[in-house]
């Protein structure tokens, strides 16, 4: 079916125009988005990758390992991917709407393991099984009783002084490999594998291991292989994967800058610290990072496109014994622009932290690891509020996978947790810059918020953040214990200062693009949106603000009226700033929601369990 584009509240209508010079602000020049994200948006748009209804958790899993196939049909170059930090995020951009499951395979396969091989392999080692499919990798590092400190992960690979290969062992329970995606479904896959490195009897810690999983009829010797109970969002076929004494030949070793063994097994690196070299082993995490940005901000855009028209289809009393849309009404839209306002700021920041990446060299690289962190962290605890709202927006018509909203939130958790967890990932970050990065400065005072521009709403999450650092430096200095005592009694003004710099560099960032928008209507909508995400983020620190005299009471007292003018300025231009997200009409035309005729051209079978047409005019 083609979609109806439905009709706007009272107000300026939808703008195509407008929509399109927002989008440039979103997604870059029109040659930018041909070259990094039409690709994707058309493999959106292909029916081949939308839901499939009745399908078992095992079938679904099977179906996205298909899906990975048709992705590969389209790609011309692999590795090219697997080196193009902006392309890799983008493919996440739009294929995590509707299969994170897939995007979750193919992150693993074309950055974790094709990655780690291109950056660490000297042995010249024959791709083409990998590039064609014909076996699928995988990576696995994460252990049962090792996760944020992977450092000290206890699987081993000992050397053999006489043959030069490897025999790789999980000594106990807890060092079984946790969460890999290594079960039968796929096809035959093999893995890149951190275990210590244990040659001519010295532990130099983890490194990485190539090693072949399963073939057409199953593990191979020695490989035990558990798939774990279903979890939460789109399944996948995690799995519990040990090692009963595997030999591996001597090429099976990653080796590189980070660390060399030579022919009899003395071992050499620039790095003095085994958890450093690991560090640099495991780098392809960062990519993986914003891969996880990405998709977080792509799937908030999507969610909105749908949750914004189904409320102008969907019809609600009203006083006087009327009807209308559910978004004439203030307390359903402003969820939606709040929403829209957070999307926009994380799309942003996105954009911003990959250019960061994309530029960095060995000067900046630290800090831009720390950046892609942060970006992660924030963006994806974002997106999984703006995923739950939406869902909640569209009652009982959103908890139905068909309507494209219900597994978000819960593909959302799995993104807060890999490449490494939120919470633990920001903590790392929190710690280096209260040591590395001079507290910020600024001066601001803003006494009324009449007068008060964006970039004065902007100083004030730099004042906010100042002053989260120094109280996290105070602690520092004032405990007199050391070690983690000390950082415990530093760490919450810490993770407070970090999260506050991630909203001030979403906020940069989303102001540098409105600043290159020439088109003067959307760039009032675009400015209406980071008034409002400033004001909603100013809001929530404003007794701290108040209280060292950077914003004053009556600049407090008019926070709700500004917020509450903003959005009644932008509510009736919802659709003009979702369709800027350009999600293909082709995918919404599958859900069911997004469609005005969706109360009375569908209806739900429960023997066929899926949604079918049904002939015009039909009740439900």
């Amino acid at each position: 079916m083609t979609s109806t584009p439905p009709t706007p509240l009272p107000g300026t209508p939808a703008s195509s125009s407008v929509a399109e010079a927002i989008a440039q602000t979103l997604f870059g020049s029109d040659e930018r988005f041909a070259a990094v994200h039409q690709p994707w948006r058309q493999l959106l748009a292909d029916p081949a990758l939308h839901y499939v209804p009745s399908l078992t958790p095992a079938e679904r899993t099977a179906e996205s390992y298909r899906r990975l196939h048709l992705v590969m049909s389209c790609v011309d170059d692999p590795m090219e991917l697997v080196r193009d930090p902006e392309k890799l995020a983008a493919f996440h951009e739009w294929l995590a709407v509707p299969d994170s499951a897939l995007t979750s395979v193919a992150s693993i396969h074309f950055n974790l393991f094709l990655g780690s091989l291109d950056e660490h392999d000297d042995n010249g080692r024959d791709l083409g099984d990998f590039l064609a499919l014909r076996r699928i990798g995988v990576f696995m590092a994460t252990e049962l009783g090792h996760g944020a400190d992977a450092a000290a992960l206890e699987t081993t690979a000992h050397r053999h002084p006489e043959t030069g290969g490897f025999t790789l062992n999980t000594p106990n329970p807890r060092a079984a490999k946790l969460m890999p995606n290594t079960s039968e479904i796929g096809g035959p896959k093999t893995a890149v594998v951190a275990a210590r490195l244990v040659s001519n009897g010295h532990d130099h810690g983890p490194a990485l291991f190539v090693v072949p999983l399963t073939d057409a009829k199953g593990p191979l010797p020695g490989i035990r292989i558990h798939q774990l109970p279903e979890r939460i969002g789109q399944p996948l076929d995690h799995s519990l994967t040990s090692f009963d004494h595997v030999q591996l030949p001597p090429d099976a070793l990653l080796q590189g800058k980070h660390g060399q063994l030579d022919a009899n097994g003395a071992f050499t690196s620039p790095l003095s610290s085994s958890r450093q070299r690991f560090l640099h082993a495991i780098a392809r995490v960062t990519p993986g990072k914003l891969a996880m940005s990405a998709a977080a901000s792509g799937i908030s855009r999507a969610a909105l496109t749908i949750a914004v028209r189904y409320a102008h289809y969907r019809r609600i009393s009203a006083p006087g014994g009327t009807t209308v849309p559910l978004a004439a009404h203030t307390s359903h839209h402003e969820r939606l622009i709040t929403a829209l306002a957070y999307t926009y700021a994380m799309t942003a920041l996105t954009r911003q932290t990959t250019k960061v990446w994309v530029e960095h060299d060995e000067t900046t690289q630290a800090a831009a690891e720390r950046e892609v962190a942060l970006t992660k962290a924030w963006v994806t605890w974002t997106a999984r509020t703006v995923a739950t709202e939406m869902r909640e927006r569209c009652g009982a018509h959103g908890m139905l996978v068909i309507n494209g909203l219900a597994h978000h939130a819960g593909n959302l958790d799995g993104a807060i947790t890999a490449e490494g967890d939120n919470l633990a990932i920001s903590a790392k970050a929190a710690s280096e810059m209260l040591r590395q990065t001079p507290v910020p400065r600024t001066t601001v005072h803003v006494g009324s918020l009449r007068t008060a521009g964006l970039r004065d709403l902007q100083d004030l999450l730099t004042a906010a953040q100042a002053i989260s650092y120094r109280q996290a430096q105070d602690r520092l200095r004032n405990t007199s214990e050391h070690g983690l005592p000390q950082w415990n009694a530093a760490c919450l003004p810490a993770l407070d200062a970090v999260n506050t710099y991630a909203v001030r560099q979403a906020a940069a960032a989303f102001l540098d693009s409105i600043e290159a928008c020439e088109d003067a209507r959307a760039r009032s909508l675009l400015e209406g949106l980071a008034r409002l995400f400033l004001l909603r983020e100013v809001e929530r620190r404003a007794g701290v603000l108040m209280a060292y005299w950077h914003l004053e009471g009556e600049a407090v007292r008019q926070i709700p009226d500004a917020i509450d003018h903003t959005i009644a300025d932008l509510a009736p231009h919802m659709l003009t700033l979702t369709d800027a997200c350009r999600v293909p009409e082709a995918y919404l035309a599958s859900i069911p929601i997004a469609n005005p005729d969706y109360q009375h051209t569908y209806t739900y079978s429960a023997p066929q369990d899926h949604w079918h047409r049904t002939q015009p005019g039909t009740a439900v």
